[in-house]
């Protein structure tokens, strides 16, 4: 109880200097619980909506098993069930009413200014028939539902998005062509509606424009009598229709499909995010070592005096053990709290840009408070453990001594010889990383060479800080500052260890910014440099939603006068059964001859013209090389919905590209032969080619062309960079943006660590004022100081992460990504920006330290 009450009240003496530390463990414990209450909410928004939308029990056509390799039936319509079966279930035992649905998302909605109308976040844009199920989730607020096919309603959010309003006339684009409706309401979500854009047309005009015909459904949702069961009703259906011949799923088995199969993305983002929690958990760890550190340093005298009365070392360790428990859970607490305002900020951002989120969903599970107190409260006991270790082994003699002497000046021999290792161990794995022939084995080098090389600059960081920071000195202080400048010089080098430490916490997140600037600057100029040597065509026509283009606009641009050449590329999936008796699923890529102007491919053996003739094709050397194929054998090919044939290999392409890679090409003719028009897949993109000096007028007016049909673009190799650019920098700058909380409390170690160096250096401040240190002198001091060792964190850490960088590319080569690029730009802005970062930190203790009596400073102890 004595030890508990001695802590606590050195808790309250120097609150004011463990501030900082309580807002790095705050904001790294908001950071983690913001994203979790973030991603429960969108858990329970999505769950809500699925259980609302699916009905007691659902009917649909049996799910088509995927070809492997990824390459299932890419069909331009929803698969159906007969009327027949809606009939059956209606007589069905147990059912109250059966009704057929009309659901599709291959569609395109637009509106009058040939706008697409649908959500610009990734989701779905939805046409579906109105039915009374639709009436569990939607209510019409306003006009009333589509009676024929001139009237069409929409979703509420859509329409008040868009500036919809009854009477305007909206067009839909489908597989079939495009029609008009006039929009005759509004409904509204009963549930939240997380950003689908939800059209609805009568039965019969859902029918014929989205199936092709009536009499057919996608799905049957049923209606149990009261008193029956999901499970004894599904069991019913399935008696009644054959429980081989459809998919049935009661409503919990419904929305359980739903949510698994959006759940793997939001576990990805949930996980990323928390890595990047964890990031800045690790970087606060420094800033508590060093706080601790520091305050134990500064109390010397006072544990020494503690030891002389009769403490003894477990009961020094367990104090300072306890002021770290006490500002965990105070820091963890506040991160709380914080968190769940992070969560509801990051709610209204997806709001802006498209994606609702309902606050009154809000989801807080008492795992998420718990599991924040408790990961901030380990971290901090963690992070203080060597420090009351070190604060344990204080003699008693120490109370002689002045208070706030270094307990370690260098780095130890040990420190060294272990850094080095580790450092050595991680630059072996980083070398066998960019040697690896495979990129799995690769990736787990890479792994293993980044978290050692990392490791290892920490622990070698003291001993480094000596040279590095003479040499930055050299550079930028004793220029700027004169002997300013050198003291600022002596005061970073005065503690190796605490440098290091202050250092090392910027170096983590600017070591990963400057790695991946270098893998996405080096996939950009890879990109490009391919599109340079691969790419004939002048434009690539495709939807950027994923939809395939429709016969009616394949015909217009077949026709078009602006091009010379056109090429349709459809993807087609197959059976394949090869010489060495092995048979399995792949995609070939159907297209015209004209391809091989289109995209240009070398060869390994054999002729590529030769495989767009009768009853041939190609196939990519890795693929020759696992089945032992040659030049001139004869492949069995199963096409999926079509017949078999028996096709030439007449070609063997080279695996050097990333466009491409690995696919086996065959005419379109041969497609169509083996596979019946009705059962072909649809196009998937378009190559066109104009004549030379007749690009610009060609690009022009294939723009106008395709304005009624937003969902298409048109790229010419100009646009395809460009686009590739703004990808990659938006992923970037994505992932800068969460390693801010990072670098922000790597921020707070330099202003931490300059705040109780300044309070520790009292005295000696007092001294150095009292014989002619001007005030502004000393604010210079201590801003050149900090300057210094974040150039110092900003060295070690863009190093690293190039080499890093640099490893990353050699394991991209493998997939064609060949070009390293070093973004110099962007680095020397981000060592520049260190410096800045530096002046910044210093500010507040700066300010401090030129406000010091000069008497009272040279009296202190």
């Amino acid at each position: 109880m004595t030890v508990f009450k001695a802590s606590l009240r050195n808790f309250f003496a120097h609150k004011g200097r463990m501030a900082l530390s309580a807002v790095a463990v705050l904001l790294s414990v908001a950071f983690v619980c913001g994203t979790l209450v973030f991603t429960d909410t969108m858990n329970t928004t999505f769950d809500r909506l699925f259980a609302a939308t699916s009905a007691d029990v659902t009917v649909g056509p049996k799910k088509e098993k995927e070809q492997a390799g990824g390459a299932g039936q890419s069909a331009a319509r929803p698969r159906t069930l007969p009327d027949s079966a809606l009939a059956k279930v209606r007589r069905t035992e147990g059912a109250e009413s059966a009704e057929g649905v009309v659901s599709s998302e291959q569609v395109t909605v637009v509106d009058g200014d040939d706008k697409n109308i649908g959500s610009t976040t990734g989701a779905p844009t939805i046409a579906a028939n109105w039915t009374s199920n639709a009436h569990r989730t939607m209510k019409v607020t306003s006009g009333h539902a589509p009676r024929d096919g001139s009237e069409v309603m929409v979703d509420a959010d859509t329409a008040k998005k868009r500036h919809i309003r009854i009477g305007d006339e909206l067009r839909t684009v489908v597989a079939t062509g495009d029609f008009s409706a006039r929009v005759s309401g509004i409904a509204t979500f009963q549930v939240t509606n997380p950003g689908a854009a939800i059209v609805y047309f009568d039965t019969a005009t859902a029918q014929r424009q989205l199936l092709g015909g009536t009499g057919s459904y996608t799905n049957i949702s049923v209606t149990a009598e009261q008193g029956v069961t999901d499970a004894l009703l599904k069991k019913n259906v399935a008696a009644s229709l054959g429980a081989e011949k459809y998919e049935y799923q009661t409503q919990k088995e419904a929305a359980d499909s739903q949510r698994e199969e959006i759940g793997s993305f939001l576990d990805v983002m949930k996980y990323a995010l928390l890595g990047f929690a964890g990031i800045a958990l690790l970087v606060g760890v420094f800033l508590i070592v060093n706080t601790f550190s520091m305050l134990v340093a500064q109390r010397t005298r006072e544990i020494g005096l503690m030891r002389a009365v009769g403490s003894s070392r477990r009961q020094v360790n367990r104090s300072v053990l306890i002021e770290a428990l006490l500002l965990g859970v105070v820091g963890s607490v506040l991160g709380v709290g914080a968190g769940v305002g992070l969560a509801v900020g990051l709610m209204k951002l997806m709001g802006a840009v498209g994606m609702n989120l309902s606050t009154s969903e809000l989801t807080l599970a008492w795992t998420t408070p718990v599991t924040g107190v408790a990961l901030g409260v380990l971290v901090t006991l963690l992070a203080a453990y060597l420090p009351a270790r070190r604060a344990g082994r204080v003699s008693p003699m120490a109370a002689l001594r002045d208070a706030g002497t270094p307990a370690d000046g260098r780095a130890g021999a040990v420190r060294t010889v272990l850094g080095v290792l580790l450092t050595g161990g991680g630059g072996a794995g980083l070398y066998a990383a960019t040697q690896a022939e495979k990129a799995a084995q690769g990736s787990m080098y890479l792994g293993a060479g980044v978290v050692l090389t990392l490791v290892g600059f920490i622990v070698v960081g003291p001993v480094l800080a000596g040279a590095l920071v003479r040499v930055l000195s050299v550079v930028t202080l004793r220029p700027f500052g004169g002997r300013v400048g050198r003291l600022a010089e002596r005061n970073a080098l005065r503690n190796p260890r605490r440098t290091g430490a202050t250092a090392a916490a910027l170096m983590i997140g600017l070591a990963l910014v400057a790695s991946l600037s270098v893998v996405g600057s080096s996939m950009v100029a890879s990109a490009t440099q391919e599109l340079d040597r691969s790419v004939g065509a002048d434009f690539i026509i495709q939807s950027g939603n994923g939809q395939p283009i429709t016969p009616a606009v394949e015909k217009k641009l077949k026709a078009s006068k602006s091009l010379e050449t056109v090429t349709s590329y459809k993807m087609v999936p197959a059976r394949i059964t090869t010489p060495d008796g092995k048979a399995g699923g792949e995609r070939l890529s159907a297209t015209d001859p004209s391809y091989m102007k289109d995209l240009r491919r070398e060869v390994k053996s054999g002729d590529l013209s030769a495989a767009y003739g009768r009853d041939a094709m190609s196939v990519g050397a890795a693929y020759a090389k696992e089945h032992g194929i040659r030049t001139g054998d004869e492949l069995k090919v199963a096409f999926a919905g079509g017949r078999t044939a028996k096709l030439t290999v007449a070609a063997v392409t080279k695996e050097e590209t990333s466009v491409d890679k690995g696919a086996m090409y065959t005419d379109l003719a041969t497609a169509r032969r083996y596979i019946p028009k009705a059962q072909l897949p649809p196009t998937v993109m378009m190559f066109g080619s104009a004549g030379d000096g007749r690009e610009d007028a060609a690009y022009s007016a294939l723009k106008k062309q395709l304005k009624p049909y937003p969902q298409y673009q048109v790229r010419d190799q100009a646009d395809f960079k460009e686009t590739l650019q703004k990808q990659v920098g938006q992923m970037l700058n994505m992932v800068y943006g969460l390693l801010a909380l990072a670098i922000v409390v790597a921020v707070l170690g330099v202003v931490n660590t300059l705040a109780l160096s300044v309070v520790e250096r009292t005295r000696e401040i007092g001294l150095m004022r009292a014989i002619g240190l001007a005030r502004r002198q000393l604010r210079r001091m201590i801003r050149l100081e900090s300057v210094v060792i974040a150039l110092f964190g900003a060295m070690l850490g863009l190093g690293l992460g190039m080499c890093w960088g640099a490893a990353a590319q050699k394991l991209l080569a493998l997939e064609g990504l060949n070009v390293l690029e070093i973004p110099w730009p962007t680095i020397g802005a981000v060592f520049a920006g260190s410096a800045l970062v530096g002046l910044v930190a210093a500010l507040v203790p700066a300010f401090r330290a030129g406000r010091m009596n000069v008497l009272a400073a040279i009296a202190t102890e």
